[in-house]
């Protein structure tokens, strides 16, 4: 999907951070004021969530998966350098890319996929 060029400013998961900025989103019908704050999302910071990033998939058989050992090579659907997609409660959410900090991989997100509401 295309970015359209609109921002998401994601909320501080700090608990003792006090946003200085006004995230403004559109609300929903017969709401009567025009934005929200991060303040209002307060209720489900504590919430868990499952976040999955998948780097590529790969189909074999039970037999060839048994044969793998140590330093094999399992070749993914994916090229080098293309975006991985992350997962939120299994549902796609955005699109990035694998970054090392330090001795740690992590991942920038690129791209926020916005998905019809149903």
């Amino acid at each position: 999907m295309a970015d359209d060029g609109s921002n998401v400013p994601f909320p501080s998961l700090d608990p003792n951070h006090q946003p200085d900025v006004v995230a403004q989103a559109p609300l929903e019908a017969g709401d009567t004021e025009a934005t929200r704050t991060a303040a209002d999302l307060e209720a489900v910071f504590d919430v868990p969530v499952q976040v999955s990033a998948v780097l590529g998939r790969a189909r074999m058989d039970v037999g060839d998966l048994l044969k793998l050992g140590p330093g094999a090579v399992l070749e993914l659907d994916r090229r080098v350098g293309e975006a991985i997609d992350i997962y939120v409660n299994n549902r796609l959410v955005a699109r990035g890319e694998v970054v090392l900090i330090e001795d740690k991989l992590g991942v920038t997100m690129t791209e926020i996929i916005k998905a019809e509401r149903m």
